[in-house]
Order: C-alpha cells, then sequence, then structure tokens
C-alpha cells in the first residue's frame, strides 16, 4: 500500500493571489472589462433551449424526454433574454467619467477616486467618482454617478469637507521641517 503524504497543517494554509492579480506589480492603465460579454452566455443559453425544445419535439414516447425539456427551455430562455438584455456596453472609460464629475461639482479637483458600479434591474453600468477639491486640506467634496454608457451624469452631491484634517495637516509640517 503506497504511503500517502502528511496533509499539510492548518496555519501552513495560505491563501495567495494569483501573479496576474497582484495590483502592486502592475504598471499602466487598467481596463476595466466590458459588460458586452455578457452576451456570450446569453447566446449560450439561447442555443441551449432551442435545443431542448427541438429534442422535446423530435423524440417521441421516450422516458427521458418530457416536459421537463420544455420547463428547461423557458427558463433557459429567460435567462438568455435577461444576459442579451443587460449586456451594455461600457462606452465611457473612468477619464472620460471623471472630465464629467469634474464639469460637474464646479470647483477645481484635486483628488479623485472612481468606483464601477451598476444600477438598476437592467444593470446599467455606472462610474462612482468621489472627488475633493484641490486645497489643503480639501475645502470641499462632492460624488457624481456617471452613466457608463451615454456619459450622462445620473446624479450628483457637493458639499463642505466635514472631516477633520488638522491632525494629518500637522503631522504634514512636522516632517517638513524636520
Amino acid at each position: 500500500m503506497p504511503e500517502e503524504a502528511p496533509s499539510p497543517r492548518d496555519e501552513d494554509v495560505v491563501d495567495e493571489l494569483p501573479d496576474d492579480l497582484h495590483a502592486a506589480g502592475y504598471v499602466g492603465p487598467y481596463l476595466f472589462p466590458d459588460n458586452a460579454r455578457r452576451r456570450i452566455p446569453g447566446y449560450l443559453y439561447l442555443a441551449t433551449a432551442a435545443v431542448c425544445v427541438v429534442v422535446w419535439l423530435v423524440v417521441d414516447g421516450s422516458p427521458y424526454v418530457n416536459g421537463g425539456f420544455l420547463f428547461a427551455a423557458a427558463l433557459l430562455a429567460i435567462v438568455g433574454a435577461y444576459q442579451l438584455a443587460t449586456a451594455w456596453s461600457l462606452d465611457v472609460d473612468e477619464q472620460d467619467a471623471l472630465v464629467a464629475a469634474s464639469r460637474t461639482v464646479g470647483f477645481p479637483v484635486g483628488h479623485a477616486s472612481a468606483q464601477m458600479g451598476w444600477r438598476g434591474l437592467l444593470s446599467r453600468p455606472t462610474w462612482r467618482i468621489l472627488l475633493y477639491s484641490d486645497e489643503n486640506p480639501p475645502a470641499k467634496r462632492g460624488l457624481v454617478l456617471v452613466d457608463g454608457h451615454d456619459g450622462e451624469v445620473v446624479e450628483h452631491f457637493v458639499e463642505e469637507n466635514p472631516e477633520d484634517w488638522s491632525q494629518l495637516d500637522s503631522g504634514n509640517s512636522a516632517r517638513r521641517t524636520a
């Protein structure tokens, strides 16, 4: 009987990201995946639904082919149609969304951050842009939602920056003088 290798202890097992997902080693602009990729499984679901209907029509009297094939075809057709309806193309990248957000907030932008999200039942891609004014510390901040398909500003909110940065500012000036 072959000897089994000892199983590793729990403390020896560590989760690791694959090399292609390590952000620290990545250089260059990040290209966000396009939602239009949803069309591929959508067409596959519709094709599988069609095959189920054809099998149900052609194979008659088999104990293996029954009304379940029609039920599966209906479910696959619904899921496939939904996949196609939600396959919005991402025509606006984060740079274009940042430009639209900067125009909307009405103040010169210093730091900004972009995040992709989806809104609504049809999962419309939407950029969430958080912006701070260019003063040190920032006097204003804003949140702007920009549609990822057509670049329209969906919503925006601007306010005076309520964060207290006085401790950080004094720490920075102490480092500058040292």
